[in-house]
């Protein structure tokens, strides 16, 4: 994703800090992890292990 493109969505996601729980990851790697799935057109589970955990990424899409 480019920064021009970061610049325009960051200030739509929420704050990082925990309310409850713990520490979320960068949003900006979540969403370059969603993206790829999409369009790979991949399962869940193919995802490479840069993005990290798959259901971690498939949990935050999800909310």
């Amino acid at each position: 994703m480019t920064d021009a493109k970061w610049a325009r969505i960051e200030p739509l996601l929420p704050d990082r800090t925990p309310k409850r729980g713990g520490w979320w990851r960068d949003h900006r790697q979540v969403i370059d992890a969603i993206a790829f799935k999409f369009h790979a057109g991949s399962q869940w589970v193919h995802l490479p292990e840069k993005y990290g955990n798959w259901r971690s990424v498939y949990n935050r899409l999800r909310m």
